[in-house]
């Protein structure tokens, strides 16, 4: 394979997710939210989550930034009040974008463990207070390209060749690697933006080929550079995912799960959601049929 990185960009920090409880009786790998890493503009939450029914996340609020749900085993149902609702599989793709407010459920849709990826990403000032919009891709339609023991998943951005239909208001790349043993990865990253990497599966080496190997579960901040390179020097696949993004530069304030750049702005979304206005309207009168009948 060609160089394509020039100056390839080193681990500055590292840290193991741990698991912890979120939702009702979900289990959440936190890596990006929590005490020691709560921003990577523009970045707010990473989470690697398991859930067994009759655990999930229930009927909560959003507003001011946008989730992305890629799954990796089972499947979640998400309900809304806008009366969308829709179920994810192994490999889907949700890319939802709560602008001025939604108020919804995400639960298991079936038996077993359900385990996925979360990512929360913040809105530009300009954009916090958009109407709610949803992209949602099969997995079957995720563009997938291969070369020289490595494949990809675009689910945003491009690689090898590949581009994601996604649109994302912030410039973001999220890909999803695969390396076979002995493979080599050089994925050129925009030198102004903030990426770091996650270990899904097997161990790799980043940045420099004589750092010792990371194993799974754990998030790697990715310094400056024009790109990442990565070794897979074992004997079983490495799997991880590259994130990078523009970063905003704005001032952050959050509120659980409301995020704006100034407490006022956050006091007003708080108001919005206790009286039903300005988004939340139909917060008044709605509860989502996964969670009917259950005592949350």
């Amino acid at each position: 394979m060609e160089n394509v990185v020039k100056e390839p960009r080193l681990v500055t920090r590292k840290f193991l997710a741990w698991p912890q409880h979120e939702g009702v009786g979900a289990i959440v790998r936190r890596s990006i939210g929590r005490f020691e890493l709560k921003y990577f503009d523009p970045f707010l939450v990473l989470d690697e989550f398991s859930v067994s029914a009759p655990a999930g996340f229930p009927d909560h609020p959003h507003r001011g930034f946008e989730t992305v749900t890629y799954m990796l085993q089972g499947g979640m149902t998400h309900e809304d009040f806008e009366d969308h609702k829709g179920t994810i599989g192994a490999g889907d793709l949700q890319w939802m974008t709560a602008g001025r407010g939604i108020v919804h459920s995400e639960m298991p849709a079936a038996q077993g463990t359900q385990k996925g990826l979360q990512l929360w990403i913040n809105l530009p000032s300009k954009h916090k207070m958009i109407d709610p919009r949803y992209q949602e891709i099969a997995s079957k339609d995720i563009p997938e390209a291969a070369k020289e023991g490595i494949k990809v998943r675009v689910i945003a951005g491009e690689a090898l060749g590949a581009k994601s239909p996604i649109y994302t208001i912030t410039p973001i790349m999220y890909l999803d690697f695969t390396l076979k043993p002995g493979a080599h990865l050089e994925q050129p990253i925009p030198i102004s933006w903030n990426a770091f990497v996650y270990v899904l599966e097997g161990e790799g080496i980043f940045g420099n080929s004589k750092s010792l190997p990371v194993t799974a579960h754990n998030l790697l901040l990715l310094g400056f550079g024009d790109g990442l390179v990565a070794w897979n020097k074992a004997s079983k696949p490495l799997r991880f995912v590259l994130v990078g993004g523009e970063p905003l530069g704005e001032p952050v304030v959050q509120f659980g799960p409301f995020v704006m750049n100034t407490q006022e702005e956050i006091d007003q979304t708080i108001e919005d959601y206790e009286n039903c206005t300005n988004g939340f309207e139909k917060a008044r009168h709605w509860r989502s049929e996964a969670t009917l009948g259950l005592d949350y």
